[in-house]
Parts: structure tokens; sequence; C-alpha cells
């Protein structure tokens, strides 16, 4: 069985001379749930991009045994659900439907398969009775679920969140929480917010300096308040 993310000594720099990773390693097993913390400026963000290719360093980066590059990058980004901490920057069609849809079509299947995977995705998020609204007037929680059906439709076997819970009130929270349990693939999450991680979590990768700086159990690492100061955390109240 093959890793679902493999990452080895991966650097990136960016135009301007920042390095903002170097020499990441890391792997992550099917069905994991894991949590990417550290400062901002650690590196997360452009670690989670090149998961699917936006992004290319020196380095070598597997998803579910593929490399990722050029020749593979639309069988990669087939198996990847990217959801951005905006969900303004994947909705952008005229009703909820026509959004989720998005993917399927893009990837050739016939018009009743297109229906069924929305109809699924849909389902999977708790937004069923949203086919026909326009995405654009929903709150940011269900904005957030319905970011969510736009990869779940092409079946992913990885889900990659940026800050899933950034911005959502208690209930929203509280809610989009509980959806993520349920969803059952294999999951990188960056994320701020400790208790988030805290509850959700089993595995903790903190990322400081573009350098992992640890890698263990959450409730191990939340533990560690010396390491967590160090690097700019705080344990959850």
């Amino acid at each position: 069985m093959h890793h679902s993310i493999e990452i080895e000594q991966l650097t990136y720099s960016y135009p301007d001379g920042h390095q903002a990773l170097q020499e990441v390693s890391l792997v992550i097993q099917p069905g994991e749930k894991v949590a990417l913390v550290g400062p901002n400026g650690a590196g997360k963000s452009t670690l989670i991009l090149h998961l699917n290719g936006i992004l290319s360093g020196p380095g070598q980066v597997k998803v579910c045994g593929l490399e990722v590059n050029k020749e593979n990058l639309s069988r990669v980004r087939a198996m990847v659900g990217m959801v951005f901490q905006s969900p303004e920057d994947q909705l952008f069609s005229p009703t909820v439907f026509d959004d989720v849809a998005y993917g399927p079509i893009y990837q050739g299947l016939s018009p009743e398969e297109i229906q069924e995977r929305v109809h699924l995705a849909l389902d999977a998020v708790g937004m069923s009775e949203y086919e026909g609204r326009v995405s654009h007037h929903l709150s940011l929680g269900e904005k957030k679920r319905i970011a969510i059906a736009t990869v779940l439709s092409m079946h992913p076997e990885v889900l990659i969140l940026d800050e899933p819970t950034a911005g959502l009130d208690p209930r929203a929270r509280r809610s989009f929480i509980d959806l993520l349990r349920a969803l059952p693939m294999t999951m990188l999450v960056s994320s701020h917010d400790m208790l988030f991680v805290e509850e959700l979590f089993p595995r903790m990768v903190i990322l400081d300096g573009g350098r992992v700086v640890a890698d263990g159990q959450t409730i191990a690492l939340m533990r560690d308040d010396q390491l967590l100061n160090l690097h700019g955390l705080e344990r959850p109240c």
C-alpha cells in the first residue's frame, strides 16, 4: 500500500530569495488525520501548495504513490482535494450545483454521473437542500461546507485544508468540526486553532522556519509547554 503523502528533503525558495522550506520530510499514512501547525511565516501554506503542484521545489513529493510532476499533475489534482482558507477562492459559479459540478465536468463525466457526484457530495456536507442557491449569498460556514463539497465531488483520496475554522462563529465551528470528523479520507490540515487541533487530530506536525521541528502524538506535544512556547504556539485552555 502506498503512503498517502510522502515528502523527502523538500526545499523551496521564493523568487525574492526567501527560503520558505528547508529539507522537509514527512510521511502520512492512508486514513490519518494530521494537523500542521506553526507560527505565521513557518512555511505551512508553502508546503501545502506543493501537494498538488501549484509550487515545486527541489526534493521529492508523492501523493498516493504518484510523484507530483508535470506528467502526473492532472491525476494528482484528482486525488488531492485542496480547500483554501477563503471559500471565495473556490466558489465562482452561478449556483451551488454548478460549483460542485465543476470538477466532475472537468473530469469528463457523463451528465448522469455528474448529477450523482453532486448529490453525494452535498449530502456528505449536509447541504443537500442548497443545490439551487447562489453560493455568494450563503454564510461563511455554509460556504466552507460547499467548498469541501466541490472537492468531494471529485472523489479525492486526500483532503488538504488551510485554516478551515478561521472566521467561523462558535456554532458554525462546532458543526464544521463534526463534519471533518465524519469524513473518512486522509486529511492534512493547517491551523492556528489549537483547540480544534487537540480535539480532532491524533497527530501534530510543528513547522517553524521552514523545518519540521516536531512530529508526534498531539496529546504528548500539547503537554510540552517549552516546545510550544519556543515555536510561538500555546496550549489550548
